[in-house]
């Protein structure tokens, strides 16, 4: 994010963003401008990012929600690498929603808000450094005001202002006032080279990790205030169900509870500001509101699609890759090259519907009054929360305070605020400070899931066993399906990438696509597509190098061919270089020992994509007898351009590779009568520490000095390595997810 002059009097001195030391924010705003967002106008504050103590030590604030990914480490880390202070002195404050209405619009107040697509520190780069350099100056200056001395005389280094000359030093807790007095540099001083890095690039512990682990960290389930009343929703088993009737005596004599009544939802097809239609109980006690709904006595009318089963869908699905789609990307000419072709190889990939399943349940404070609403929440989207509270309650945006907490797993559920309109709704037909919160089952239920599919995917080789002619055709549950800004052209967009490799590569290129019918609600799944898509394609390379007779390893380095930018569309553009995949490729290929012959029954398999700006690359080994999968090693591998804290980078790597195996191996969401089977962890089976391979190796290679993003970049890579692994063992191929019981029982054979 660079900011022009004009943007960041908006966002930054005018209205009280990064860098206003200690001015009121009535001082400086215009007549007709407003804010929401906490004001820190106290003493020694420099701005809302920074606070300097007596004592030197500095707070740092971090203006992005914290979904695990490790910002509140490293967003700081990029602050005190420019302002010059010692990381061990830094801590580090959650800011709340900022955003400012002025004569030209909505305006940010401390930055752009906002977690999902890997983007919460690409977008932060230079915008977070650009703040701490800024201060920076104004410490310095004050500085050399009070020795009266040019500022080109000075220098700072561990929170000190240093004489270029006679070496004098000064705190910069003992010249913040002072600065606070100065007027904001126009522009931000020249930021550092990497080479002069000394935070930045090096790893750091995670600077709240001793409150996580004593329990101190303040997640959404743990807000606790005076006089607020706990909520919970009977929601419609079958979705587009409505409440027919519902008798509450039985759970109006539980102890505790206070009120139930109907939260109505959207019409069929209308576009989600909560999931479902139901019932609200509202009590004393969390234990309370649960016993007062399982006391309820509610009918339901009938769904949109009573009838569906995940039969149902996947015959769908084949039913129509057997006529023509909408085709979107078309290359070449596919018909005649796949016609001319030495051979022709053809498969078909399943993915299931997944849920996010975090850790930590939807949940949501609200209380909403007359004239202003308080919401504390652990969102991914803090404006979207804004937004959905506005919109149920009927209250100014600029009126709506939005607090975060720290998130217990997002993996794009919480995209989504549906949880903090029904808080709204429970709170402002009640008149009670509500804790909403969901259980498993609940969220096991009611989730947006990631879409499921059908991928057929088709190619001609030539008599080299080059691919010549490529073709994947998608039916699919468009995750787009209930947007209001979206048309049916539309819908493909978020289940195919056109500009995802093999796209610029193979020159007889078609992408085609089917829409399937399903009132399952589906959303963003952590690398949306990505995840459905590379095990399609990483998998069908690997059946090409079997046909062919050639090795997996160096088909996709000739697919791929030399390093060179090529222009990419989608997000995480605007270009893909194909030769840093050859790069990791070759890497984990060369630690796994690819070419080391196997005994019988076991196997490796290597996959890499590109996501969202990020390269990634697995090999896994695996042996396999008596039907029963061993995961053997993995080498995980990812060039996310720059680690800007290795640390958390290696971390993601880690947590994503498990996200991964745990998805591939188990987890699938059913449907049956229009409703959703699986209910708890008992039936979606999370992976379990003994399946993971004490013998697990993550690797960053750097590729320049400018970050990409990591969190979701590692996940996409996982399934088709280990399916490949399981081939390459024993030869049987995995073509639909989860593996769960595919692998046979009896003599494994090629």
């Amino acid at each position: 994010m660079s900011l022009s002059r004009r943007q960041f009097i908006i966002g930054g001195a005018t209205v009280g963003g990064g860098l206003v030391l200690g001015i009121p924010l009535s001082a400086l705003a215009a007549d007709d401008t407003q804010a929401i967002g906490a004001d820190s106008d106290g003493p020694r504050q420099l701005g809302y990012f920074i606070r300097i103590n007596p004592d030197n030590s500095v707070v740092i604030g971090n203006n992005q929600p914290e979904i695990g990914q490790g910002l509140r480490t490293t967003l700081p880390m990029l602050v005190a690498e420019e302002l010059e202070v010692d990381f061990s002195q830094v801590s580090v404050e959650q800011m709340p929603l900022g955003i400012v209405r002025t004569s030209d619009g909505m305006r940010w107040r401390y930055g752009g808000q906002g977690v999902g697509g890997s983007t919460g520190l690409t977008s932060n780069w230079t915008f977070m450094r650009e703040v701490g350099a800024r201060a920076r100056l104004m410490l310095q200056r004050a500085a050399a005001l009070q020795w009266e001395v040019d500022v080109a005389e000075v220098y700072s280094e561990a929170g000190f202002v240093v004489h270029r000359g006679d070496g004098r030093r000064i705190a910069y807790g003992d010249v913040v006032m002072a600065a606070a007095r100065l007027p904001v540099p126009a522009e931000a001083p020249a930021l550092k080279p990497a080479s002069r890095f000394g935070i930045v690039g090096q790893g750091q512990a995670t600077l709240d990790a001793l409150d996580i682990v004593t329990g101190k960290a303040r997640y959404g389930m743990d807000v606790d205030v005076a006089g607020m009343k706990y909520a919970v929703i009977q929601r419609a088993p079958q979705q587009d169900a409505r409440v027919r009737s519902f008798d509450a005596s039985a759970a109006l004599k539980v102890p505790g509870v206070i009120d139930v009544f109907e939260v109505k939802g959207p019409g069929t097809g209308e576009p989600y500001f909560i999931l479902a239609h139901g019932v609200a109980v509202l009590a004393e006690s969390s234990w309370a509101a649960i016993k007062g709904r399982n006391a309820l006595d509610v009918e339901w009318t009938t769904g949109s699609m009573p009838a569906e089963s995940t039969a149902s869908f996947d015959a769908q699905c084949k039913r129509l890759l057997e006529g023509d789609g909408q085709i979107v990307r078309d290359d070449g000419d596919f018909t005649a090259a796949i016609a001319n072709a030495d051979k022709v190889i053809e498969a078909r990939y399943s993915v299931p519907y997944v849920s996010h399943a975090p850790l930590e349940p939807q949940n949501c404070f609200a209380h909403v009054e007359d004239d202003r609403a308080r919401i504390i929440v652990p969102a991914q989207m803090p404006s979207g929360v804004s937004r959905a509270v506005a919109g149920v309650t009927g209250l100014d945006r600029m009126k709506i305070e939005v607090e975060l907490t720290r998130v217990g797993g997002g993996f794009g559920r919480r995209l989504t605020a549906d949880y903090a309109a029904e808080a709204a709704i429970v709170s402002m037909q009640s008149g009670y400070p509500v804790k909403l919160f969901w259980t498993r089952e609940d969220d096991m239920q009611h989730d947006f899931y990631r879409p499921a599919g059908l991928h057929h995917l088709k190619a001609g080789v030539d008599g080299q066993g080059r691919p010549v002619a490529w073709t994947q055709r998608l039916a699919s549950a468009s995750k787009y399906y209930r947007r209001a800004d979206e048309t049916p052209d539309t819908m493909w967009t978020a289940e195919l990438y056109d500009d995802d490799f093999p796209a610029n590569i193979i020159p007889n290129f078609r992408l085609e696509w089917f829409g399937v019918d399903s009132a399952v609600p589906r959303g963003s799944w952590r690398a949306p597509a990505h995840t459905a898509n590379a095990f399609a394609i990483q998998s069908f390379i690997d059946e090409i190098a079997f046909e062919t007779g050639q090795d997996p390893l160096a088909l996709r380095v000739k697919m791929y061919g030399d390093a060179r930018e090529i222009p990419y569309g989608n997000h995480g553009g605007p270009t893909f270089n194909p030769g840093r995949l050859s790069r990791l490729l070759e890497f984990v290929a060369g630690q796994v020992e690819w070419h080391r012959p196997r005994p019988a029954g076991r196997g490796v398999g290597l996959a890499s994509h590109f996501t969202f700006g990020g390269y990634s690359a697995h090999a896994i080994e695996v042996s396999v007898g008596d039907g029963e999968l061993r995961i053997e090693r993995i080498i995980a591998a990812i060039d996310c351009g720059f680690a800007v804290n290795p640390n958390a980078v290696e971390a993601q790597v880690q947590g994503a590779t498990i996200d991964g195996l745990s998805t591939a191996l188990n987890l699938e969401i059913t449907v049956e009568d229009g409703r959703i089977v699986q209910r708890n962890f008992d039936d979606y089976p999370l992976l379990r520490l003994a399946s993971v391979p004490l013998a697990f190796e993550s690797h960053i290679l750097n590729w320049d000095n400018e970050p990409t993003g990591v969190g979701e970049i590692p996940i996409p890579t996982v399934a088709p390595a280990l399916t490949n692994a399981i081939f390459n063992a024993t030869g049987q191929r995995i073509r639909r997810l989860p593996i769960a019981g595919q692998l046979r029982t009896g003599p494994l054979t090629t």
